[in-house]
């Protein structure tokens, strides 16, 4: 019997010298193989596919004055890049029980972390959405934690994936669920929307100041099913913008965006509810870290601290947030509208 061994699979041909598509960068996608062409891909100020750059590192460790021994929550594992650096600074004796809703990535930043030497009993991780996070802190963490971050951002590695439907840059499925086994893909959600009812969800979750007449030509042309793609609804888009300049098409692309993935999620009525029971499974002394990433997060937060503090479950509360270097946004531009704010439990 010949035992030579089966040749390994072809790398999948692409055009030009360098692959432009998010599935032909096979060196990004393998940075312990290919460092040197990863570290290229960052210095030009873009992240590797299929990873996600941290941001604002430094600030959200100062702010959690962490030590050995503590137990954190990272209601947002997401890449994990926050979550190492945590880990490192919790040794020995320290906890982190990390929360994310992805059930595809979150399999994959699991064994990144656990691959790190890291005690194997100091990494405890669950799939779920950060609202519901009370229940598994009772389990886990029931005298509670020291410290809480909750990164709210997409990660990279999600907008970067054009099969997830969250970039309106590639061609891809109107998906936008952050767990694709649950809920309303973004087509399914327009189909049950009038113009109306989508213009206030773009006015709601990301102030368009053109919602009403965009929320008509969207639902119109859904109905016809010319929209079945990303760039089928950027198309969209952009006819009912060209009267703008090409910088305000563009926000106006974003926002949409933007706005149909917090509704497909439901994530403002998520961060409510996670705001509402984030003080009673923090210790005295707990210190909370919140990054967002637009005003109507950023709103939420700041007026649940605010709230707070005067009815005294926080101590010491952000006046103003924190946002990223000026050296952090050349590096990784995609930091630039982060918001850090902190509270400190009484």
């Amino acid at each position: 019997m010949d035992e030579t061994p089966s040749k390994p699979p072809r790398r999948r041909r692409y055009r030009g010298s360098n692959p432009q598509a998010f599935e032909d960068k096979y060196k990004e996608h393998q940075p312990d193989r290919y460092p040197e062409a990863v570290s290229k891909t960052i210095e030009r100020g873009q992240t590797p596919a299929g990873t996600h750059r941290p941001i604002m590192v430094a600030e959200i460790l100062s702010s959690l004055r962490l030590s050995p021994g503590k137990t954190v929550v990272d209601c947002t594992l997401g890449y994990g890049g926050h979550a190492h650096e945590i880990l490192s600074l919790i040794q020995p004796g320290g906890r982190l029980l990390g929360v994310d809703v992805d059930p595809i990535e979150l399999v994959r930043t699991e064994a990144r972390l656990r691959a790190s030497a890291f005690p194997s009993e100091s990494i405890i991780v669950k799939r779920m959405n950060f609202a519901g996070v009370a229940a598994f802190l009772a389990t886990e963490a029931p005298d509670g934690v020291d410290a809480l971050l909750a990164d709210l951002g997409v990660s990279s590695m999600q907008f970067d994936d054009p099969t997830r439907g969250f970039s309106f840059k590639c061609d891809g499925p109107l998906d936008m669920r952050m767990n694709p086994k649950q809920g309303l893909s973004a087509s399914e959600l327009l189909s049950t929307l009038n113009p109306n009812q989508l213009s206030r969800i773009l006015s709601e979750n990301s102030d368009e100041p053109n919602a009403d007449e965009i929320a008509a030509a969207i639902v119109k042309a859904h109905t016809k099913k010319l929209i079945v793609t990303t760039l089928g609804l950027v198309a969209v888009v952009r006819t009912k913008t060209m009267q703008l300049s090409d910088v305000e098409t563009d926000l106006a692309i974003r926002r949409v965006f933007q706005s149909l993935r917090i509704a497909v999620n439901d994530e403002f009525r998520s961060l409510d509810a996670f705001l509402r029971q984030l003080p009673s499974f923090m210790k005295r002394e707990g210190r909370v870290s919140i990054l967002t990433f637009h005003s109507g997060e950023d709103r939420r937060v700041k007026s649940s601290f605010k709230h707070g503090y005067q009815e005294g479950f926080y101590r010491s509360i952000s006046e103003d947030v924190t946002r990223p270097s000026a050296a952090e946004v050349r590096s990784n531009p995609r930091s630039s509208s982060a918001k850090l704010r902190v509270a400190i439990r009484a």
